[in-house]
């Protein structure tokens, strides 16, 4: 055992004993701090034990259960045993006892809140009014009560039997708060706490060969798994290990591809880390972009694979900030981590001056844009320009984005400009000699769920700017710029800062967990079922539970589908993109005819999706076909959890290949779909994306300013359009200062040029009526 395991243990154990002896402690724990040597990272975060007290439930996710209508309801032995009891009497004793304050004390003694004890008293007086016939017991005491010979306060253990039937949570609070203790993850996979593994962790930044490393250790093992972060990666590492001579499976979400001709799974297998087995023993595992583990949506897949994987060794790859909490994660299954650190292979430069113009491009340029109709509009100039120019944004097929990239990479293709989303971060090897941010804003999810736009971090910045002057591309030098010269001296001050160190783990409910919950609350929906499950979760110091909007939205959306809870949690598991309407009705008619019973077949995806689908004419209809390989992918999905029930895999798959060729078309020919998706696109024929600033300032521009008399006008203009539509459209990042500043220029082009035309025009016709009246006369 090393010294700094040693000293682990000691802190861990002096830090319980004086939990134990120091209980007045807020929260139940007490912060030890201790001075440890460089190489050991101290454990001072604030850990939750078993002597913390739970957390208090969220009683606004308590839905009282409808009632149903019982026999015995109709039985009259209390009326024959006492009296038939007077209803205006009857409803004054509930209301003193509705007023009592020892029976509101009483009833959160018994976990009702004010809230829930307010819901369960309206519906135990509804209920005492309203039934035909009391329970006899209920009857005898209410009628004692009336005749002198009981206490209001008697009726209290029959308000809690009433307030534990709509509430069936109350009688099983300590069984469901036990369910939902998230706080010792590392036990959930006995499998991987049977052997000793060994964590190596693989340190640097982009394009410092660390994975590299760990990949020439994967090739070389006997049996190994490489877990990836995305489909692009996993089937790099695929291509790779086969071009190697070593056997290798391909798993993702949508894909399973064996080399074995009879089906027989390899030795190797390279997988996106949602698939990966956390029951199949290898010699070696990958964990690629361990800093991940953080993210508020994914970052339970990396903690599982992390905690749960069956490998001799554990090669894990990523930025450096995440080494202490990776340490920390593995002092909690006692097993040691060793650290390589390595160093970018050339070098990065950030310019001292912005490009500012999209007429100062170079050979290797690539804008990277953070909303889509950003990319739309500079590459539409850019080939408006001569240039010619390739495209990449997240939500293209992984195939055309593959295409794009061998476009940009390949020295004979004239396309040398690249217009791109962050989606180039990773997953793609491209030839870039210069990164240049349109923007520096970027919409991000919070921990709440809500989109709000924020400054892209260090570690995004950082990610984005490591593209430049990658070791094996054609660039020996990397450099990093801004479109905007506003945005250079902040994208400065962010690559100046240290990247923030990664301090929790996300983690997210099993299905197993989820039944457990619904044997308890039987009449609960699933989306109640997990919004409870998080309420009463408790997780340790370095973990947090993953956001479950996206889940929640598809629960709610299924709701109404007859489906058992297994089937019904799979699919809300789904990777589903719900901005995307057709997207969105797609999996609904999924599930319904899932629910009936009725295989999917390729018949009915091809009748449901219009196949064959033509060629896109515009930009709309580019974005319709982007949606229908969505909902291929959708199928492929669920094909691999409902075999019988999805059987076209192949065939599925065979028409998917055939839409990504099509929209690699429409994607090469993106200028001619933004015409026609607006014809006034055409700088000749004046702006197309203005309509909207054109609509918010053209009632402002004076008549004078379209013949250049009036300059001050049109300033004014421009300031009324910047302070109302086109401030906010800058604001919220859905356009930048850069194209806001050439939309406008077009715009005032434009209107110039058409009131020329109406000058000519109205020239002509008051010569041609000169013409009438000398004709006439």
């Amino acid at each position: 055992m090393s010294v700094n395991r040693t000293l682990y243990l000691l802190s861990r154990l002096q830090r319980h004993i004086s939990t134990r002896n120091a209980r007045t402690v807020a929260g139940g724990s007490v912060l030890f701090h201790e001075h440890h040597p460089a190489s050991f990272v101290r454990c001072s975060r604030n850990m939750s034990s078993n002597s913390s007290p739970p957390n208090p439930p969220d009683t606004t996710l308590f839905i009282p259960v409808s009632l149903k209508a019982d026999s015995s309801d109709n039985d009259c032995t209390g009326a024959e045993l006492s009296k038939t009891l007077d209803k205006s009497e009857t409803l004054k004793i509930i209301n003193q006892f509705y007023k009592k304050k020892e029976i509101r004390r009483l009833a959160g003694d018994s976990g009702l809140d004010a809230r829930l004890f307010h819901q369960a008293f309206v519906s135990f007086r509804k209920y005492i009014m309203e039934v035909p016939s009391l329970p006899a017991d209920l009857h005898i005491i209410l009628s004692d009560i009336c005749c002198r010979a009981g206490h209001v306060v008697d009726v209290f253990p029959y308000f809690m039997r009433h307030a534990k039937q709509i509430f069936p949570m109350l009688d099983c609070m300590d069984d469901l708060r036990k369910i939902s203790d998230l706080r010792l993850p590392a036990d959930w996979y006995p499998d991987a706490r049977a052997i000793q593994r060994k964590v190596i962790f693989h340190a640097g930044p982009t394009n410092s060969g660390k994975t590299y490393q760990a990949i020439q250790r994967y090739l070389a093992a006997k049996s190994g798994v490489y877990c990836g972060p995305l489909k692009l990666l996993a089937h790099e590492i695929f291509e790779k290990s086969n071009t190697s001579s070593v056997p290798c499976d391909l798993v993702t979400g949508e894909e399973k591809t064996f080399v074995d001709p009879e089906g027989q799974p390899a030795s190797h297998v390279a997988c996106t880390i949602e698939m990966c087995s956390v029951t199949t023993p290898y010699e070696v595992a990958v964990i690629d972009e361990i800093q991940m583990i953080r993210d508020p949506t994914r970052g339970w897949a990396w903690t599982r694979a992390l905690l749960g994987l069956c490998a001799e060794e554990i090669h894990v790859c990523g930025e450096p900030a995440a080494i202490d909490l990776i340490r920390e994660l593995m002092y909690t299954t006692g097993e040691e981590m060793e650290v390589h650190n390595y160093q970018r292979l050339t070098p990065i430069k950030v310019l001292d001056h912005a490009v500012e113009s999209l007429q100062n491009l170079e050979a290797g340029d690539c804008i990277v844009c953070f909303n889509k109709n950003d990319i739309y509009s500079i590459s539409r100039q850019i080939e408006a320009g001569g240039q010619e120019c390739a495209v990449i944004y997240g939500s293209l097929p992984p195939g055309t984005k593959r295409a794009q990239a061998k476009k940009f990479n390949d020295p004979d293709d004239p396309c040398k400009i690249l217009v791109a989303t962050d989606a180039i971060g990773m997953g793609l090897n491209l030839s870039i000699k210069r990164i240049i941010f349109n923007s520096l804003t970027k919409p991000n999810i919070n921990e709440k769920g809500e989109k709000q736009m924020e400054v892209i971090s260090t570690s995004q910045a950082l990610q984005i700017s490591g593209r430049a002057g990658r070791f094996s591309s054609n660039f020996k030098e990397g450099q990093v710029t801004t479109m905007q010269r506003d945005d250079l001296k902040v994208l400065k001050e962010i690559l100046s800062q240290s990247v923030s160190p990664i301090e929790t783990a996300g983690l997210h409910p099993t299905a197993d967990q989820i039944e457990m919950f619904a044997y308890h609350l039987p009449d609960a929906t699933l989306s109640n079922l997990v919004d409870i499950f998080v309420s009463l979760s408790q997780v340790d110091g370095v973990y947090f539970v993953c956001n479950i909007d996206d889940f929640k939205f598809l629960a709610e959306m299924i709701q109404h589908i007859p489906l058992t809870l297994r089937s019904r949690y799979v699919f809300c598991t789904a990777p589903i993109n719900k901005k995307e309407t057709f997207v969105c009705t797609s999996f609904l008619k999924f599930a319904r005819q899932f629910s009936r019973d009725e295989p999917l077949t390729f018949y009915w995806v091809c009748r449901h999706i219009s196949w064959p689908l033509d060629p896109p004419k515009n930009i709309k209809e580019l974005v319709h076909l982007e949606s229908v390989h969505d909902v291929l992918d959708i199928y492929l999905w669920l094909s691999y959890r409902f075999m019988d029930m999805f059987p076209d895999t192949a065939l599925v798959r065979e028409i998917k290949e055939k839409l990504d060729d099509i929209i690699q078309q429409g994607v090469l020919n993106i200028t001619r779909l933004i015409r026609a998706s607006d014809p006034a696109s055409d700088p000749a024929s004046g702006p197309s994306m203005t309509k909207v600033l054109q609509t918010a300032g053209s009632k402002k521009v004076s008549s004078r300013t379209a013949n250049g008399g009036d300059q001050r006008a049109q300033k004014r203009s421009e300031e009324v359009m910047d302070s109302s539509l086109a401030s906010r459209l800058v604001r919220e990042g859905k356009l930048s200062r850069y194209i806001l500043q050439q939309l406008q220029k077009e715009w005032a082009k434009g209107r110039e040029q058409k009131n020329t035309n109406r000058s000519a025009l109205d020239a002509e016709l008051h010569n041609y009526e000169d013409k009438g009246k000398r004709k006439t006369k």
